[in-house]
């Protein structure tokens, strides 16, 4: 499209209620210079002069078909662009195509999940903390223990919740979701239940974690309160989370209004410097999508991915005392999970779960495309770069013209591990 990307909006209304916006969370001067060889970026929309006057130009609302390909941005997107000045897309989750015949595409992908989108000092220095007070103590796990009200309303698990609790998910789930027929039981056989906190401490205890386990959880409010996280903490004692490992002066630092996004940044970070990653609803879940890949892409980290489908026949045994080798089940079933390591993605497994091989190099490649750039290739960039691309003003607000980028720069700006 050759087009000028604005700062983008970050979706605060249906659930966080936090106004920090994108300025607020991430690093927008480290984010602009990251993608200048990628695409040009610029705070807020520029002034347009109208019969003599000055005005922000207004974009025009588009939205986007779910997991739309790159020729219906450069078609329907396009034409729309040209004919208003500036387009407003939304609502751009899951909008572009995860699949898509063009590597180069999906390495500025890792581009940017990886490199350009970087939080602000104050939550990587309390990331960082974090991390040194759980490791001052060894190695510690991060669990994203997803049990909170918005996602077991979304998945429509509600049999395991009182009357009440089920009036209050019900509800919620009418405010904010499209209606479905959900019945618990279907859901659950077929994995699309969250796991509970007693669930992943079973399967922990199975595959032989003690409960001398450091484990660090990165959760909201959990949903049914201590009812659901007794099991787990009877469990695993040793467990914790940002608000008991950091201090009232740094989580200060990283307070926002509603239930604020910064703190979920917070766990983002330690989630990705944990020694182990669990997720328990990788489903829907950005955070736990991003994570799985995010690990894998700075060096394999070891990651538990429980198959809940594979897993819930073996679960509801239990439950109904059928099961006689319980933990011998569950050992069987987690060994063919892939931990972390390189493996072929296979659908419906994300991109973004799993970006191998696309945002890999290769030391001896059959071709050049995939070999490992030598040296500093941010210095090989700075010194390749036209004066037009490296003047970025970040002080700028940006005008209307499209930006155009040389392929060959932009081709050496392919970053991998």
């Amino acid at each position: 499209m050759n087009a000028t990307l604005v700062l983008p909006e970050l979706d605060t209304n249906s659930f966080w209620h936090d106004k920090s916006g994108f300025a607020g969370i991430y690093d927008v001067n480290h984010f602009i210079k990251s993608l200048k060889y990628d695409v040009k970026v610029v705070r807020s929309l520029p002034e347009v002069s109208v019969n003599g006057k000055k005005k922000k130009l207004k974009a025009f609302q588009l939205r986007p078909p779910r997991d739309a390909p790159p020729s219906w941005y450069e078609t329907v997107a396009l034409e729309k662009l040209k004919e208003h000045g500036a387009i407003y897309l939304t609502p751009f989750s899951h909008r572009l195509a995860e699949e898509i015949d063009n590597a180069e595409y999906q390495r500025l992908r890792c581009r940017v999940n990886y490199h350009a989108l970087r939080f602000k000092e104050n939550v990587m220095k309390l990331s960082s903390n974090i991390v040194s007070r759980l490791r001052s103590q060894g190695h510690f796990m991060a669990i994203h223990l997803r049990f909170e009200m918005d996602m077991l309303a979304f998945a429509g698990c509600l049999d395991i919740f009182t009357p009440e609790e089920q009036i209050v998910l019900k509800k919620y789930r009418e405010q904010n979701f499209a209606e479905k027929r959900l019945v618990y039981n279907e859901r659950r056989i077929i994995g699309k239940c969250p796991l509970t906190p007693e669930e992943v401490g079973l399967i922990l205890h199975a595959m032989g974690f003690g409960n001398s386990t450091r484990i660090y959880l990165a959760a909201g409010e959990i949903f049914g309160g201590e009812r659901f996280m007794k099991p787990l903490h009877t469990l695993f004692p040793r467990l914790e989370n940002r608000s008991t490992v950091a201090s009232a002066e740094d989580l200060a630092a990283v307070t926002a209004d509603g239930r604020g996004l910064l703190g979920p940044a917070v766990d983002y970070m330690v989630s990705l410097l944990s020694d182990i990653f669990m997720p328990t609803y990788d489903g829907p879940s950005n955070f736990a999508n991003n994570l799985m890949g995010h690990r894998l892409y700075y060096g394999f980290r070891s990651t538990i991915q429980p198959d809940r489908k594979a897993l819930a026949p073996t679960f509801i045994d239990r439950e109904r005392s059928r099961s006689q080798n319980f933990e011998a089940s569950v050992r069987m079933i987690m060994q063919k999970t892939p931990f972390g390591g390189p493996h072929k993605r296979v659908h419906p497994e994300s991109f973004y779960t799993n970006p191998w091989p696309e945002c890999f190099c290769q030391t001896s490649p059959e071709t050049d495309e995939h070999r490992c750039p030598s040296g500093n290739f941010m210095e090989v960039l700075n010194s390749q770069s036209s004066s037009d691309v490296s003047g970025v003003d970040e002080s700028s607000t940006g005008n209307a013209r499209t930006h155009s980028l040389n392929s060959k720069q932009s081709k050496l700006g392919d970053e991998n591990i």
